[in-house]
Formats: C-alpha cells, sequence, structure tokens
C-alpha cells in the first residue's frame, strides 16, 4: 500500500489548537476561508469601535438623503449594493440579506451561522463553545455574545429579530435603513 498522505483537518486538530487559527476540517460542509474568519473575530474584539463608527456613517448616509433621493434610490442601489457587500463582506463575512443586523449582535453576522439562526443559538452549542454543525469553528451566536458585551448598546441583542424576509437578498441595507429613517423623520416634522 502507497504511503499515506495525511490530509489536513481533524487529524492536526491539535496543531490547529495550539495556533489558534481556525482550519475547517476536512468534513465540515461549509468551508470558509481563514482570513474572512480571523477578520470576522477581529471585527467582534473591536465591535465598540465599529458600533461608533456605524452611528457616525449612518448620520453621514442619512445627511446624503437628498442626494439618494434627487439621483433615485433604484438607480444608486447597484453602485452601494456593490460597495456594501465588499466593505461588510471583508470585515464580518456579511451574507448580504439585506436585513443588516450587525449593531444588534456584537457585529457577529448571524447569517454566518450554518442554520441561519437569527435570536440566538441553537441547542447544539458544544461545550467548548463549538457549533454544532461545524465543530471546528466557534459558534456564531456565542462570539456575538462576547462582542455585545463590548458595546454601548449592547442590550439590543436580546430584542428579537424578525424572519428574514428573502425578497430583500442581494439589496443594501445601509440604504434601507436610510430610507426608512428619513421617512420618519419627515413624518415627525409633519406631526410637529
Amino acid at each position: 500500500m502507497a504511503d499515506a498522505v495525511q490530509k489536513p483537518g481533524n487529524a492536526a486538530a491539535a496543531a490547529k489548537a495550539a495556533s489558534g487559527a481556525y482550519t475547517p476540517a476536512g468534513v465540515s460542509p461549509n468551508r470558509r476561508a481563514r482570513r474572512k474568519y480571523t477578520v470576522r473575530l477581529w471585527a467582534v474584539r473591536h465591535s465598540r469601535f465599529f458600533e461608533w463608527f456605524y452611528r457616525r456613517f449612518a448620520d453621514a448616509f442619512l445627511l446624503l438623503h437628498p442626494l439618494w433621493k434627487a439621483f433615485g434610490y433604484d438607480r444608486v442601489e447597484r453602485p452601494i449594493t456593490f460597495i456594501e457587500r465588499n466593505v461588510k463582506g471583508f470585515l464580518f463575512d456579511c451574507r448580504m440579506c439585506g436585513q443588516c443586523a450587525l449593531s444588534s449582535t456584537g457585529m457577529s453576522c448571524p447569517m454566518n451561522c450554518p442554520k441561519q439562526l437569527r435570536n440566538g443559538p441553537c441547542g447544539g452549542v458544544r461545550a467548548n463553545g463549538n457549533c454544532e454543525v461545524e465543530p471546528d469553528m466557534p459558534c456564531v451566536w456565542v462570539q456575538a455574545w462576547n462582542g455585545s458585551r463590548n458595546m454601548t448598546h449592547g442590550d439590543a441583542i436580546l430584542k428579537v429579530q424578525k424572519p428574514v424576509n428573502q425578497s430583500l437578498r442581494e439589496t443594501s441595507s445601509w440604504l434601507r435603513v436610510t430610507a426608512e429613517a428619513a421617512a420618519a423623520r419627515e413624518a415627525a416634522k409633519k406631526e410637529a
């Protein structure tokens, strides 16, 4: 029999654990790039900064509402979605669900959960805090809880999220939230 080649994965679990790096097992159904996972964990660790930055960014985007409205939200949707997909994809491994919950989930995207749970972990979180579906991956919701504890408004994780509206997939949540905030602001002006 030819020399057996040792495949990366569960056979090298001790080496992986010692380095602290995420390397999916050869049997893992969803293979994620190590770079994306490392950046995602970094973003969760720095969730307070991203919370602060997002609030400033949302305010700036709201100030640009007249511009978006002049061009037409439909016209700017495609370029803004391209930018959003790349920025959030790099930082948070975003799945572009169109209903971003990062600000209430400790900057850990719940769509990265293999079961795509939006309101907390399933009953299968392992004793070490890893996912039951991908045993080498820490549970997205354990990371979300850790990230939310760093945030000023971290208790937002306790609010129940609505189910994902699949018709909003691959659309810009930045533009949608801006349009909703502008409409609410205009309605408040009319009432006053």
